[in-house]
């Protein structure tokens, strides 16, 4: 597959076409999110509360009833209107308060707005989302809303088996969605067409897994609209994109989607297979008032289970009979003319995919019996394939319950896994079978054998040996019969290897292409570009030079160096290994990447002189804006102007700068300063230091540079950057490495390396008088919020205040494991407890805004934790404050909250940080005191050992927690 180095933080790319905001599936259009585009995902709950202590500066709000369970002294709070625009709400919004309100007031009930300067940016309307159509000749503009409004989540969901659903619309809750659809012709010059609507869509619809037909003739899409304040059931509409008409699939207006897994599929440019809720289902299964017995687990076998902390998991065998109930499919074949068929019988259907001639099909479902204790990605699984029509092939087939998947990384499922057609034959599948059980810690070789065979094999015919692997099988990219890569990897050493065989040259031996660190940015060599089929599939893009009979391929690079990224595109010899560079990022002011491939229309081999690429470009101070290259004279055609989303801040002031940690680790961060900022004249601004670790095997390889001093500044809904607007520096993303090399592991040194890599940074922004020593707040969210508690915990030198959004801060109650760390609590108690800020709380003496989503459902940040933390910190008389947002999860996505968010870090950096003089006066030997003291606490941590009841509790609350990344619920 094409990689795209930090596609998060700049758009989403994909050779898909399913492109509905919350999880696109698989298929052939190309989706762009210009910055900024990032989709909220939306949520439901119960109606709102408050807890206030007075004026006491412990303080928590609490706006939920969930909370009642959990806090005691709640006060009723009647809901009021939303603000301007922001639609309806649970709570009042009321107007920012200042920093010399009396603290009554400031901490009085209702959610709040900050200051003008940031709520303008946060409100600012969203850039459309771009989608290129098959033959890359027009380009779909997906237009989106702003910040949902709380109503949104509040409506109820049910939470089944790692899976949230939104009953009434028997969809996933908190989906996202597009308001309009818009087509413009891409003309010979580059420039487009007047946009042509889509029209006929109901006012107010919401539309989801809008899908390109193969053809580029249709549109395929979902629609809800609002009844009685919910969302009704999906109901798939297809467009004609000559004419902008779009209408229903079905004739009968009582055929809706399930959307809970699979949507649907293009069978061909006039069919789609689609998932519907079944027409005999009746009404949801009742909850018993009786309990027919105890719940009861049993490990009477003495089997080896560990499992991490899964949320949403089912609890009884109604929620079981729940999750059938808003699971099960019934596959219908539709053709655009009207005709409709049933096939196959209702099932729990996770993925339908087609074959790349369209011939067969292969379907996935889950069945019983279901697990309490692990998500429905590891529930049985079947895997069929299927002609077209419906008719049963053959099994592939029936995984059992995988409740016993080791924690350790690259530990995988037993059995057939990454099931998938090759790209460039027709009916052929391909899969990986693991020969070490799944156990990453067996040692074997191979560890994983990639096996391949047609759809319908002949009697006796068995699955041919494609490769055999050392490492853990990571895909492959197709191209043809005498051309694949095969990538695998292993975590543990950082190791990637890329082979390169031949798949149908019995005679050819596979050799090793690339073979490096994951690690070392600086050695990536590229990804191969990918150019679109006439199936629709993605294969290998072969280039051909004229008088030269070289198997050629494309090379993108992001193009890491000491100085920052530079992208690339290389013409690189697939046999020699020889490279030519063909394209370049600008190095001096833009930051320029590519995108795709667009001159991909053809079959076989692309001529050089009549390649075509889509690249982006954008500066500090510009936002990014797409263009067409072509070849052979390198003609650049701008296509999009998108206006600035922010102009007040246009001018704001970026560089990359570079300095030391005392171990002689190379470490590097973006300094922000507002627009118009002169130090010689404005002196030390207070600083907001926001982070998040990573983990290293290698310290060259954690003192790489990465990313670009060029790249335009996106700023979300929650960004630290949007203090730049209250003239704030901003010290975004410095490296905070944790390494372990050879032997060791990372985190036996965690608090150390933290210290020390935060000290780094604060002396650097010291130094060059661009913040104020005593006026340095830390933040993050999720791993980031658990360094922000530990630091000022072990470096209360360095900070004046905390901000920690949505952490963990116990780990004990994630024992089998969390983040990176692989080895038990049993197996490593003295990490576990001394990088455990909890285990600190008494040391923390500068104030701490925690800010928590009370439906968090990411593993391991559990909106337990917080409430833990919190009264662990009062019960030592720390200055804090808890803020529990009711229907939120792991991130913000209502209105609502998300501007109570800002109000309350707001309120909190102008009252802890900005006026700040606690420290001013502190010797510099009381400042080394600090910093000895904390080099100290590692040794004082461990005689921190009495925690046998928390253990005890802990054994049954496991977690994975995965970095702010998306991750899909199956394995």
């Amino acid at each position: 597959m094409m990689r795209f180095h930090k596609a998060c933080h700049r758009f989403s790319l994909s050779p898909l076409c399913h492109l509905s905001p919350p999880s696109p599936s698989p298929a052939a259009s190309l989706l762009l999110l210009p910055k900024l585009a990032g989709f909220s995902t939306l949520r439901t709950s119960r109606c709102a509360r408050v807890r206030r202590f007075s004026d006491n500066p412990l303080t928590t709000v609490v706006m939920s009833s969930r909370a009642a369970s959990r806090l005691r002294c709640l006060a009723s709070v009647c809901p009021g209107g939303a603000e301007d625009g922001g639609g309806t709400s649970n709570g009042s919004v009321s107007a920012s308060a200042t920093v010399t309100e009396d603290d009554e007031l400031a901490l009085g009930t209702g959610y709040r707005l900050p200051p003008p300067e940031i709520r303008d940016i946060v409100d600012a309307p969203p850039v459309p989302a771009l989608s290129f159509s098959p033959h890359r000749d027009k380009i779909l503009f997906l237009k989106r809303r702003a910040l949902p409004p709380l109503a949104d989540l509040a409506r109820p969901e049910e939470k089944l088996a790692g899976v949230r659903i939104d009953g009434h619309c028997n969809t996933r809750s908190r989906m996202s969605f597009y308001t309009g659809l818009g087509i413009h012709q891409l003309l010979p010059d580059g420039t487009l067409s007047p946009e042509k609507e889509i029209t006929g869509i109901p006012d107010g619809g919401k539309i989801n897994f809008v899908t390109w037909s193969n053809d580029g003739k249709h549109l395929a899409f979902s629609i809800r609209v609002d009844e009685n304040g919910n969302s009704s059931k999906p109901v798939v509409w297809v467009a004609d994109v000559e004419t902008g008409l779009a209408r229903p699939l079905f004739k009968s207006q009582d055929i809706y989607l399930n959307a809970i897994f699979e949507s649907f599929v293009w069978i061909d440019n006039s069919t789609l297979l689609v998932s519907t809720i079944p027409s005999s289902r009746g009404d949801p299964p009742k909850k018993p008032l009786v309990p027919s017995g105890p719940k009861t687990l049993s490990n009477e076998t003495k089997t080896v289970v560990q499992v991490r902390t899964f949320q949403d998991l089912l609890k009884d065998e109604y929620d079981a009979d729940l999750f059938d109930y808003y699971a099960t499919s019934q596959l219908v074949l539709a053709s655009l003319d009207g005709t409709v068929k049933e096939v196959g019988v209702p099932a729990v259907y996770t993925s339908l995919d087609p074959s790349t001639d369209h011939k067969y099909l292969l379907v996935s479902s889950l069945h019983r019996p279901y697990s309490f204790i692990v998500p429905c990605g590891r529930f049985p699984k079947k895997v069929e394939v299927w002609t077209t029509d419906g008719r049963f092939v053959r099994q592939l087939c029936d995984l059992p319950l995988a409740e016993d998947i080791p924690i350790a990384s690259n530990s995988v499922r037993k059995g057939m896994r990454s099931i998938n057609w090759r790209a460039d034959k027709p009916s052929t599948l391909y899969w990986a079978e693991t020969q070490d059980g799944g156990d990453a810690k067996m040692e074997v070789s191979p560890r994983d054998i990639v096996y391949m065979q047609s759809a319908e094999p002949l009697a006796g015919e068995e699955p041919e040996v494609l490769h055999k692997l050392d490492l853990r099988y990571g895909g492959i990219s197709w191209c043809d019969d005498t051309l694949a890569l095969v990538y695998e990897s292993w975590y543990k050493t950082r190791r990637t290897r890329t082979w390169v065989i031949s798949p149908r040259s019995n005679d050819v031996s596979p050799r090793i292409l690339f073979d490096r660190s994951s690690e070392d940015v600086y050695s990536d060599p590229g990804s191969t570009m990918l150019r679109r089929t006439a199936a629709g599939t993605y294969v290998i893009a072969k280039i051909k030079k004229e008088n030269d009979e070289g198997t050629y391929v494309l090379l993108n690079g992001s193009g890491a160096t000491p100085q920052g990224n530079v992208p690339f595109l290389d013409l690189f010899d697939i046999n020699t290994g020889n490279k030519e560079r063909i394209w370049e990022s600008d190095k001096e002011k833009y930051f320029e990447t590519v995108v795709a491939l667009m001159s991909d229309q053809k079959e076989g081999d692309l001529k050089m002189e009549e390649l075509k690429i889509l690249t982006s470009k954008e500066s500090k101070t510009e936002n990014t804006q797409y263009s067409l290259q072509l070849w052979p004279d390198r003609k650049v055609q701008q296509i999009t102007n998108f206006p600035h989303p922010y102009p007040q801040l246009a001018s704001l002031q970026k560089e990359m700068i570079r300095y030391q940690r005392k171990d002689g680790v190379q470490l590097t961060a973006t300094l922000y300063l507002p627009p118009g900022y002169d130090p010689s004249k404005d002196g030390p601004l207070p600083c907001l230091f926001w982070s998040y670790p990573g983990e290293f095997k290698s310290k060259d390889a954690a003192g790489q540079v990465r990313g670009s001093p060029n790249e335009f500044a996106g700023i979300g809904s929650t960004s630290a950057l949007l203090w730049l607007a209250r003239r704030f520096a901003i010290l975004s993303g410095p490296t905070i490495p944790i390494i372990g090399e050879g032997d060791e592991e990372a985190n036996d040194r965690y608090v150390e390396q933290l210290v020390a890599s935060a000290e780094a940074a604060v002396e650097e922004v010291v130094r060059r008088g661009v913040a104020h020593p005593s006026k340095i707040a830390v933040g993050g969210h999720s791993y980031g919020a658990f360094m922000t508690a530990n630091l000022l915990a072990h470096a209360p030198h360095l900070f004046s205040c905390g901000i920690a959004r949505s952490g963990a801060y116990n780990r004990t109650l994630t024992p089998f494991g969390f983040q990176n760390e692989d080895r038990t609590l049993w197996e490593a108690t003295n990490v576990y407890v001394e990088m455990s800020p909890f285990m600190s709380a008494n040391k923390i003496k500068k104030p701490i805004l925690l800010i928590h989503g009370e439906e968090d459902n990411n593993p391991g940040t559990l909106t337990m934790q917080s409430d833990r933390f919190f009264n662990a910190l009062k019960g030592h008389g720390a200055l804090c404050r808890l803020v529990v947002l009711p229907h939120e999860s792991h991130g913000y996505s209502a209105r609502e909250s998300i501007m109570h968010v800002l109000w309350e870090t707001d309120r909190w950096l102008q009252k802890y940080c900005v006026p700040n003089t606690s420290d001013a006066d502190t010797s510099p030997d009381q400042s080394k005191e600090g910093s000895d003291s904390a080099d100290k606490e590692i040794t004082s941590l461990s005689s921190q050992r009495c925690f046998t009841s928390q253990m005890q509790h802990s054994s049954a609350l496991a977690e994975q927690e995965k970095a702010d990344a998306t991750q899909t619920i199956f394995s």
